[in-house]
Order: structure tokens, then sequence, then C-alpha cells
């Protein structure tokens, strides 16, 4: 197959542009794989793409971010979007003509307002997957109504959780649109996994308020009060720094805790710690937690919508606890710190649960859907429904038996269409 991505900025540093780069490459192995990126601001990704995967990029902002067009708003983008003030009508006139020469079998929009770009002006022979990295019920009412006129063009909605697939499903309404969780993705580490050894809870993200870290440092006080041995280090930028820097120091924790800043990539860092912790009251996902889980940390998370009680089993490779709860936070991270075989064996089957997030089987995942996805196109039926756990557990959802038929020539077709 021939896969285009379409991203809001690949040169920036972000999760949606990790699990795009690492989506990519994994497909790159059997097909032929781009990413457009909408906007560029410098002249390297901060991420360095596989050197089999294209990377084309449409508006050049340190050249063109002056052009009339682009201090002109944008039209198809929609303005209830959250990135809405950083397109205009360059990126509608851009975006447009790479849709319209696009020779792709299939192509990725990844956040709402590229889907709409998808839905109305990608080919229509070429299959429309729209991805949905944060959650339907964190865009605003707005959003939403303008995403149910435009959103039954696609093929096919892969949020990236189950809980927030059967959002979809309910709230939505999309008739003939393909509804499918598809996991992000997390390579295996090259580094040896943690031991349990190190007396040392990492945590991981942008400092920004929703993800909490002024709770995780006044959990971990009681922690260093009883172990004063054990550190705690965040990595991460953002605007609540200073904050956070002040709070350390008002609870005198600065031989305990430390703001690391943001590193890239990060398993080098995540395999010198013991526990992993995530404590935003609100998570699309969670690719910390599986980043961690993956270098053999377990974890220890607040209990919020959507993605770590997917990712987490309580008990086995980490622990839940209820958002915002201080006390809880500290027990949990106290129980881990105090008995060092349950974490060393907690540890043990983050790594092993958390392989399902490797590329090899979310890909299979996504190959599956996309062959679906044309074949169904190809033969002229509706795409197959997803169920609300056809792609964790490997499933096959497919409901109509005439599009496993029609899987079978989805090549012949291809071929021929070429």
């Amino acid at each position: 197959m021939k896969i285009s991505f379409l991203i809001h900025n690949a040169y920036g540093i972000g999760g949606t542009i990790t699990t795009t780069f690492n989506l990519a490459r994994a497909l790159a192995d059997r097909h032929d794989v781009e990413i457009i990126s909408a906007l560029r601001h410098r002249e390297r990704p901060n991420l360095t793409p596989d050197p089999r995967v294209r990377l084309r990029p449409l508006v050049d902002l340190r050249h063109e971010k002056n052009d009339p067009r682009h201090l002109t708003p944008a039209k198809i983008f929609p303005s209830s979007e959250y990135r809405y003030r950083q397109y205009s009508a360059l990126t509608d006139e851009r975006i447009g003509e790479a849709l319209a020469s696009l020779d792709a079998d299939v192509v990725v929009g990844t956040r709402p307002g590229l889907n709409v770009h998808l839905a109305l002006q990608a080919p229509e022979g070429t299959v429309r997957v729209g991805q949905e990295h944060l959650t339907l019920d964190n865009h605003p009412p707005r959003l939403r109504n303008a995403l149910r006129r435009v959103y039954p063009r696609l093929d096919a909605i892969t949020p990236v959780t189950e809980a927030d697939a059967a959002a979809y499903r309910r709230k939505m309404r999309l008739p003939g649109v393909r509804v499918q969780a598809l996991p992000n993705s997390v390579p295996a580490p090259t580094l040896p996994p943690a031991d349990g050894r190190e007396r040392v809870v990492m945590a991981a993200g942008r400092l920004v308020p929703v993800k909490r870290f002024d709770l995780l440092i006044e959990a971990f006080a009681a922690v260093a009060a009883e172990r004063p041995d054990w550190q705690l280090r965040i990595y991460g930028k953002g605007e609540e720094r200073e904050r956070l820097r002040a709070l350390i120091d008002t609870l005198g924790l600065h031989n305990n805790v430390f703001l690391m800043g943001a590193v890239t990539p990060m398993e080098a860092e995540w395999v010198k710690g013991s526990i992993g912790a995530a404590t935003s009251n609100f998570e699309p996902f969670g690719m910390t937690i599986v980043e961690a889980m993956r270098c053999g940390l377990p974890v220890v998370s607040t209990d919020c919508a959507y993605g770590p009680g997917e990712i987490i089993t309580p008990g086995e490779d980490g622990r839940l606890v209820p958002v915002g709860d201080r006390d809880a936070l500290a027990g949990a991270l106290l129980d881990l710190v105090r008995d060092d075989e349950l974490r060393r064996r907690m540890g043990r089957a983050a790594l092993e649960n958390s392989r399902r997030y490797a590329p090899g089987p979310v890909v299979a995942q996504a190959e599956r859907l996309f062959e679906e996805l044309l074949a169904a196109r190809d033969e002229g039926l509706p795409p197959a429904r997803g169920t609300d756990h056809a792609l964790v557990s490997g499933g096959y959802a497919a409901k109509d038996t005439a599009l496993v038929a029609a899987s079978s020539v989805v090549r012949t077709v291809r071929k021929a269409r070429r």
C-alpha cells in the first residue's frame, strides 16, 4: 500500500508526532509511506524519521509566516479547533493542493481540523482515515457539531482507546463510518530494562496544569519523609516549571525532587528508575505510561479518563488511584517503595504486558483495518463496523461476510487502479 499521514507540525515535540513517526516507521517495512506536515518551523525535526519515510512540509514558517495568505483566516480548517489560529488561507491552499495530487491508497489525518480537510478534499478513490488523539468529549460542542457534518465522508475514525471509540459510536452516530480503536505504539527499548533496584520514581510530560505534577510532588513528600534516600525525577518543559520549582522549595524537597527538563528519547532515563508515575486529571491515552512499562517500570497512575485504565492492570503491573487523591497516590507509591520483591515482580509484569503496544501488533491491526477499508471501497461495500474490543484484543470485527472475500482481492484491485 501507499500510505500518507497528514500531521500538524512534524518538526515539533509531542505524543501525536511520536506515535505517527513510530507507526510510519513500522509500516515502512512493507509499504510506501510518507508524512505530510502542514507546518514547518525549523530545519530538522526534533524526532528523526525513518529514512524510508518521506517527510514533506507544506508551509515553511521560517519564510512564509508573513505571507499575506498566511495572515488571512482559514476557511476549511474549523474555527472551533484548538489549533485554528495557526492555520490560514495559505494552509487551506497548500493542504488542498497536496490532497488533490495525492496518489495514496490510504490517507490518515491526525487531528480533527486535518480530518476535516481529508473529508472534504481527499480524492474519492483514496481511503480516508481520521485519527483521534484527544477524545470526543474533550472537543467543544461547536467542534463536535462541525465534525458531525463532515465526518460521514470519512471511511473510518480511529480513537486511541476503546472508551473513546464507544463514545464516538454512541454520540456521533456516523452511518457508514467505521469507528475502531487503534492504540499508540511504542518501540522496544534498545537498552536492558530497569531491574527495580534504583531508588527513583520517574514521571514525564508537559509541565501543564492537567498533568498535576504538583499533586505528585505533594504525594512524594510522604515518600521522602519515610524514605529520604528515594528521589522523584520529572522530565518535561512547560508553563508550570516555576510554580513546581517553588512548590519543591516550599516543601523542602530540593534534595529529593528534580525537574530534569525535556529529554528525547526518554528510554535511557526510564531505565534509571524503578517506579513510573502519572497523575493527570485527563489522559487521552498515556504514552508515558506505556513507555515506562516498556522499560520495565510498574506505574502508579490516577484512574482518569481515558487511557490509564486500559493500559494498567491494577495489582499486576501497576496501581490506579482516584484522580486528585494525594493520600491514595502517596500510599500506592509507598507500597512499591517498601516492598522490593513486589516492585520487581510488577516491573516484570509491566514489561510483558506492555508488549501489546509494540509496533508489530499495532501495525498488524492498522494493516488489517486499511486493507478491509480498501476492499470495502473497491467492492462498493460499506466499511465493516468495529466492536468495542476488536483491535486491542486482536479480534476481527467485520460484520459483512462479503468483506472477507473482498479483502483477498485488494492487492489486485490496487494494481489495476494504478
